[in-house]
């Protein structure tokens, strides 16, 4: 036996084999199943996978109820809420496993786009462009849809662990005209968005992850810490930061929504901008997710220290104009 090898080393090693062989299995035979079986398929997965791994189960609606208590007033409305959006995290899993396999006309065709223009516009000042968003709707499909049209673009990407499956999925994200930024090392990652920026390139940003480290700024009705990274790199390189969502319609049609290019703070207090901005990508964020709520994954907080917003003492704005606004009267 070699040394430090232990049972539990290797049914961690097996798990990610077998997630590995499965995903390549799916990659594989997705375009021979029709699409009625594969979504049928897709929803039997999800309702199974929603009992099973009870514990983001009971995560999600903890920060339901504690996220939308006026909106969804009784428990029953929050479990459908939980259940809604575990299922479209599904969909897009299954969409973006149907992408690798899938013509560059195909992805155009099925996608349509909103608000092209500011995409153009920020990438006209030749600096490059933050794409900022969030874990919602299809947002694993927002590269491959922009890549389709013809738009350099990365995205930073938190590996797992196992190496394995790590070079696959870069592998499929390149085969979809996608190139893998690893968020770790930092300063390696921060070299290399860098480095696109420079190059007038998208870098996709996904900034939904409240949970240490971060700047305190109010969040669907809490204080959490959010992070800072896209706020310091769009300082630093002077790129544009642009919000970006994909998202699926009641006649299940997939739209990837460009909003206008966010209006950083700049004051010349670094410190000082630095956590105004942060607060005002949070708000553009928390737009997105109260648009769309059956669409966010709902697993972006700590389980501790959330703040009730009744103990907060002070309304928030979620529309992208009214947060900017916001921003600066604090400043």
């Amino acid at each position: 036996m070699k040394p430090g090898f232990s049972a539990g080393s290797f049914l961690y090693w097996l798990r990610y084999r077998i997630g590995e062989y499965l995903l390549r299995g799916f990659v594989w035979v997705f375009p021979w199943i029709p699409r009625r079986l594969m979504l049928w398929v897709t929803k039997a997965v999800s309702r199974l996978a929603l009992v099973v791994l009870w514990r983001y189960r009971k995560r999600m609606a903890e920060n339901v109820a504690a996220g939308l208590a006026a909106e969804l007033p009784t428990p029953q409305e929050q479990k459908r809420l939980v259940r809604s959006a575990w299922d479209n995290f599904a969909r897009g899993v299954q969409e973006t496993i149907a992408a690798v396999r899938s013509p560059v006309e195909m992805i155009r065709d099925t996608v349509a786009v909103e608000g092209e223009e500011h995409l153009q516009q920020a990438l006209a000042k030749g600096r490059g462009v933050i794409a900022l968003s969030a874990h919602l709707g299809s947002f694993t499909l927002i590269g491959a849809r922009l890549a389709a049209a013809g738009y350099p673009f990365s995205v930073v990407v938190k590996h797992p662990r196992d190496v394995g499956l790590a070079r696959l999925l870069d592998h499929y994200r390149t085969v979809v005209g996608v190139k893998t930024i690893a968020a770790k090392p930092r300063r390696e990652a921060a070299r290399h968005i860098l480095k696109a920026l420079r190059n007038n390139e998208i870098v996709l940003m996904i900034a939904d992850e409240f949970k240490s480290g971060g700047v305190e700024v109010e969040f669907l009705g809490r204080m959490a810490p959010a992070p800072r990274g896209p706020v310091t790199l769009a300082m630093r390189s002077g790129a544009a930061v642009v919000p970006v969502f994909m998202v699926r319609d009641g006649q299940d049609r997939l739209t990837l929504y460009l909003w206008p290019e966010i209006e950083l703070v700049e004051s010349g207090e670094v410190q000082d901008d630095v956590a105004l901005n942060v607060a005002l990508f949070a708000r553009q964020l928390e737009a997105m997710v109260r648009r769309h709520p059956d669409q966010w994954n709902w697993l972006g907080f700590h389980r501790n220290g959330r703040t009730p917003r009744a103990q907060m003492g002070r309304p928030h704005p979620t529309d992208p104009d009214q947060s900017r606004a916001a921003a600066t009267e604090s400043k």
